[in-house]
């Protein structure tokens, strides 16, 4: 089932897809996606998992216990969702931009498919487990983003995480900020920076 998506036609060969966090909408990042890079284009799907009447990308069991069949599928379904909009705005260069869960279902899709992404920024992510090594991340660009006293994502998997993407040679930065879950404008400033 394709995902509803708001799109923003760009003039330029990038391409930036933005992934809410739980509860948010395709609204969330698009229109600071395209004020940080004028010209590109900027597409941001809806979740299609509900959770107590809140949008997400995957199931889970409980508050970091993924449901990871259903994370499996709806990698492989995020995937093809990419591979469209790569092919259908010509996008050589892709960045992928999610929050929270949305940092989560990008994560695994470039977990899988490095290749379809130059760039990630990976806001307060969570990955549980630590993924198999993928010689095709050497070079990307990443950006983790994650508070020190974030309750959802603990600060040792966030630097697992930066750690694991090191390790396969991609050029991960890694920027904290002292609070929790939420965004504060240095996060935000850090982001821009990066694109």
């Amino acid at each position: 089932m394709p995902y509803h998506a708001l799109r923003h036609d760009g003039d330029t060969n990038r391409l930036i897809l933005t992934f809410h966090g739980t509860g948010g909408t395709a609204g969330q990042f698009h229109g600071a996606a395209q004020a940080m890079v004028p010209g590109a284009h900027v597409v941001s799907p809806n979740g299609d998992v509900l959770e107590g009447g809140a949008q997400r990308f995957f199931r889970r069991k409980a508050e970091g216990v993924y449901d990871m069949d259903d994370l499996a599928t709806r990698t492989a379904a995020m995937t093809e969702f990419v591979l469209a909009e790569r092919e259908r705005t010509g996008a050589e260069h892709v960045t992928g931009l999610g929050y929270s869960n949305g940092a989560n279902i990008l994560a695994s899709v470039a977990f899988q498919r490095p290749e379809l992404f130059d760039a990630l920024v990976l806001m307060h992510p969570l990955i549980p487990w630590v993924p198999e090594p993928q010689e095709g991340m050497a070079m990307t660009r990443v950006l983790i983003t994650a508070g020190r006293q974030d309750p959802i994502c603990p600060p040792e998997l966030t630097q697992a995480l930066a750690d694991w993407f090191t390790a396969q040679k991609a050029d991960c930065l890694l920027a904290w900020h002292p609070g929790g879950h939420e965004i504060p404008q240095s996060e935000v400033e850090a982001v821009a920076d990066f694109l």
